[in-house]
């Protein structure tokens, strides 16, 4: 089998209301779906949500690099996907967003080609998913009423943004337990927003409020940093954008740096790395939790389905579903019931696009 073309296309599905961390705000879900054919009739859809920030990349350099990909992969065999992930870093360093989306369309011709739904390709533990919402930075009664609407509708577990402003944070997560209740779990996420000693002023100042970990409190590169905290404090630490690949989490565990690694696809490349995070962090104990950017049902299936395959993966943050409207040029993938999605059993990814 070869691949014989594809195909992309730019969508912006315009968000509910902007969603803010301490990095920016976000308006709208910006993504490159991607169609890769071949000579045997099958096909795969895979996605590319860039972030500036976090993958060096933005929507134009993604359809560029998709282009150059394009040239390379037809006549490759995508079943080959090791192969062609070495030809692909090859060919271009970083570019993990592009690359996702083509390692995600290789996966879901796998699945179609075994007959079996990606959860089961990638290790079939189960097939469904819990995840938490997230409530991104805002007035802190606001954020405390997003929150119990959430609760109210069937959410269990809470990512409360934080790592502008220290007293508003800690004002904000005090509300939002007032709201929810003790039984609702909470963890904070300050995507880099704090340095050490803010980090350990907040744990102290959350200590009443049940707690259960901080994602991502220090700058992405200050491993040595977040060691020192899992030394001074109980708290769990969470590493994301400290982690984008098996180098670093290697780093991460020869540093002592986590207790959790989240895992994005669009981090990664996708998830044929992704799966390589995940067996270094449960060699060395360290559960994992797979997120998101501000993805279509596409990417958000990809992710789900490792997380629902895989044991060591206790969380998953795949919630940018509830910040937009559906989009009605994708269907399929995966149905919600409350906080819990659960995975198409078609083939692959289950996902049609008419494109």
């Amino acid at each position: 089998m070869k691949i014989t073309d594809l195909k992309f296309e730019k969508i912006k599905i315009k968000l509910k209301k902007p969603f803010v961390i301490s990095r920016g705000a976000t308006e709208y879900c910006e993504s490159v779906l991607v169609k890769i054919t071949t000579d045997e009739g099958y096909f795969g859809f895979g996605e590319a949500t860039p972030s500036r920030s976090v993958t060096g990349e933005s929507i134009d350099s993604v359809t560029i690099v998709l282009k150059t990909f394009k040239e390379i992969l037809i006549g490759q065999d995508p079943l080959a996907i090791e192969r062609i992930h070495h030809i692909l870093n090859k060919a271009i360093a970083g570019n993990t967003a592009a690359k996702a989306a083509v390692d995600i369309a290789l996966y879901d011709i796998k699945g179609k080609v075994m007959k079996e739904p990606l959860y089961k390709i990638l290790g079939g533990f189960e097939n469904k998913v819990q995840t938490d919402i997230t409530i991104g930075i805002g007035a802190p009664q606001e954020m405390a009423n997003e929150a119990k609407e959430r609760v109210d509708k069937g959410f269990n577990i809470l990512k409360i943004k934080t790592g502008v402003e220290l007293k508003n944070d800690i004002e904000a997560i005090r509300l939002i337990r007032k709201n929810v209740g003790d039984n609702v779990r909470l963890k904070t996420d300050a995507n880099q927003g704090w340095n050490i000693h803010n980090t350990l002023t907040a744990i102290k100042m959350m200590e009443n409020y049940n707690i259960e970990a901080v994602e991502q409190p220090l700058a992405d590169w200050d491993f040595d940093g977040s060691s020192l905290l899992r030394k001074k404090t109980d708290m769990k630490i969470i590493l994301d954008e400290s982690v984008h690949n098996a180098h670093d989490a290697m780093h991460a565990v020869k540093k002592d740096s986590a207790d959790m690694i989240n895992i994005k696809l669009m981090k990664s490349g996708g998830l044929y790395e992704a799966e390589k995070i995940n067996a270094i962090a449960e060699s060395a104990g360290i559960n994992c939790m797979v997120g998101c950017m501000v993805e279509t049902k596409v990417a958000l299936t990809a992710g789900a389905s490792l997380v629902a395959a895989k044991r060591n993966i206790t969380d998953a943050d795949l919630d940018s579903f509830m910040y937009y409207e559906e989009f009605e040029g994708i269907k399929g993938g995966f149905e919600v019931e409350g906080d819990t999605i659960i995975l198409s059993d078609k083939p692959g990814l289950g996902i049609e696009i008419d494109m």
